[in-house]
């Protein structure tokens, strides 16, 4: 037999939920704000499909700043969400949450 390698066990793997279990807070649906619901959509959405369709949207529009990828450069509609004009991927999900209830 051929030994495995220390990554092969250790695959993540994402459990579902039981039923009668609560879903944690990345997966309970919120409710966009209106300024954040023009750019991901209406309907209630986990925080972290929240997260995703903001960063494809980015994506999208090309605008990370091209000389610090970790900065945004806000559009019309982000500047709604972000209140600024430039932030850094890391204070993103600040003002994500703000917009979420």
């Amino acid at each position: 037999m051929a030994a495995k390698s220390a990554g092969q066990d250790k695959k993540a793997t994402v459990k579902p939920a039981k039923p009668g279990n609560k879903p944690n807070a990345l997966q309970t649906p919120l409710k966009p704000s209106a300024e954040l619901a023009a750019v991901v959509g209406e309907g209630p959405l986990p925080r972290g499909e929240v997260v995703s369709k903001v960063w494809e949207y980015i994506k999208s529009k090309d605008l990370q700043n091209p000389e610090n990828r970790r900065e945004i450069l806000a559009d019309d509609k982000l500047k709604k969400v972000f209140g600024k004009d430039k932030v850094t991927m890391f204070e993103m999900n600040k003002h994500l949450a703000a917009h979420l209830k």
